[in-house]
């Protein structure tokens, strides 16, 4: 049960995102035998915007729980969902025996025009978790920034919002992707002078191609330290050595967390085992 996760002494833990397609489910379900030989302490799996996956991201955090007996965490959105949406999809992770969630406003969805944006029921992934609190009986985690949320006025405002999350009954926080540990560490000491108690589990994404650098950290808002461009800079003509470079680029941050007394970690997995294998055998060898 994650209630206990931070009695440990350390964890690791995966994220995996659901197939697009329903024809993709065998290749899903080796890919997550594959993690789950790795024995994570828990998987979280995303959710599509607006909810628009929900119902795969219940399978496979059935699949984690209920076949591979390893912890699943559920993502849930609430930019586009009312509450009905929320309580229909509790049930079914209810009837799966999953029981734990990670809660977030979500990206707004492409075809949600302005009126139903600003007329969500939901303004604030902190109004869905005191919704969650007060109609269910999940264990629920939240989203942290350690460069704030793009949409943050200052990172004030953006601590503010996170104190919000803990005040609604968030019982720890996972955060962003990052690159650079020295904002992490500054983030942290903000957060204990705001009052933030719950633990923090620290978001890390291996950068193995150039094209990730492109779409997922350019979406993420997260700065990219001159180490990493050098990286790409000098292994972008050869695919295999950059895959190699953002592998030990990445167990370089995990060991430094972990020195600096991080110990527990969030490894974005993009469904890729080989690397997830390859970062877990470098960090406990």
């Amino acid at each position: 049960m994650l209630q206990n996760l931070f009695e440990k002494n350390c964890s690791i833990s995966f994220e995996v995102f659901p197939p697009k397609k329903d024809g993709e489910f065998d290749a899903a379900f080796e890919l997550l035998n594959a993690l789950g030989s790795l024995k994570p302490d828990f998987i979280s799996v995303t959710y599509g915007a607006g909810g628009s996956r929900s119902a795969k991201t219940v399978e496979i955090a059935s699949y984690i729980q209920n076949t591979l007996h390893i912890d699943a965490m559920a993502h849930m959105t609430c930019v586009g969902s009312r509450k009905e949406d929320l309580l229909r999809v509790y049930r079914a992770l209810k009837e799966n025996n999953v029981q734990h969630v990670l809660a977030l406003r979500g990206d707004r969805p492409k075809d949600m025009s302005d009126e139903q944006f600003h007329s969500r029921e939901f303004e604030h992934a902190s109004d869905m978790i005191s919704f969650l609190k007060e109609n269910t009986d999940l264990h629920i985690a939240g989203a942290c920034y350690p460069e704030k949320h793009f949409e943050a006025f200052s990172m004030e405002a953006d601590l503010k919002n996170l104190k919000a999350k803990q005040d609604a009954g968030a019982a720890f926080f996972i955060s962003q992707l990052f690159f650079d540990n020295d904002y992490f560490y500054t983030f942290l000491e903000k957060a204990e002078k705001k009052g933030i108690t719950i633990p923090v589990c620290a978001g890390i994404m291996p950068i193995t191609t150039a094209k990730q650098l492109g779409t997922t950290v350019t979406l993420s808002g997260s700065s990219i330290p001159k180490a990493l461009s050098d990286l790409f800079a000098a292994y972008a003509d050869n695919p295999e050595d950059m895959r190699k470079a953002g592998i030990d680029y990445a167990v370089r941050q995990i060991r430094d967390l972990q020195e600096n007394g991080v110990n527990h970690i969030h490894i974005y997995t993009m469904n890729k085992p080989k690397m997830a294998a390859e970062i877990m055998s470098a960090i406990y060898r």
